[in-house]
C-alpha cells in the first residue's frame, strides 16, 4: 500500500512522530541536526503551498526527477541516504528547535488544506508534472526519510 500525506490516518502519524523529537534526537545519517531537519521538511512543504520557488534544472535532471518519481511509485521504495537537494532547501546554520517544529506541524496544516481544496501545483521543477496522488506519495515519503534519519 502507497503512503499517503493525504491520508489522515498517515497524516496523524507523521504528526505523533514529529512530536516524539526532542531538540537532542540524534541522526542516524547526515549533517543536519534535528532543527534543521525540521526547517528542511518545512521548506520541502512549502514548495507545494508555491511559498519556495525552486530555479529551473537543466533537461537532464529534469529527465532524472521524472525518472526517479516513476520508479518511487512503481516499486514504492524510499529515498537514499544522502541525496543531494537543492540550495536553497539546505538549512546548515543554527535554529530553534520550538519553533522548527510548530512551523512544520502548522506547514503540514496548510499543506493539507491546499490539498483537500484542490490547489496544489500541476509541476515540480524536478519531477515534471504532478497530480495530487505524486504530491501526497512524495510529500509522505519525504517526511518518512527524515523522521527515520532520526530513528522516529
Amino acid at each position: 500500500m502507497r503512503k499517503s500525506l493525504h491520508s489522515r490516518i498517515c497524516f496523524e502519524e507523521m504528526t505523533e512522530r514529529i512530536s516524539i523529537l526532542t531538540e537532542n534526537s540524534p541522526a542516524k545519517w547526515g549533517k543536519m541536526n534535528v532543527c534543521q531537519m525540521l526547517r528542511h521538511c518545512d521548506l520541502v512543504l512549502q514548495i507545494a503551498l508555491k511559498k519556495v520557488v525552486l530555479p529551473e534544472t537543466n533537461m537532464i535532471f529534469s529527465i532524472i526527477g521524472i525518472l526517479t518519481k516513476k520508479e518511487m511509485w512503481v516499486f514504492n521504495n524510499g529515498i537514499p541516504r544522502n541525496m543531494p537537494t537543492f540550495q536553497k532547501l539546505i538549512v546548515n546554520f543554527e535554529c530553534d528547535f520550538d519553533e522548527s517544529k510548530k512551523n512544520l506541524l502548522k506547514t503540514m496544516g496548510d499543506y493539507l488544506a491546499a490539498f483537500e481544496t484542490g490547489n496544489l501545483p500541476e509541476k515540480h521543477v524536478l519531477f515534471g508534472h504532478m497530480r495530487p496522488e505524486d504530491w501526497g506519495f512524495l510529500e509522505y515519503k519525504h517526511l518518512n526519510h527524515h523522521l527515520k534519519q532520526f530513528n522516529v
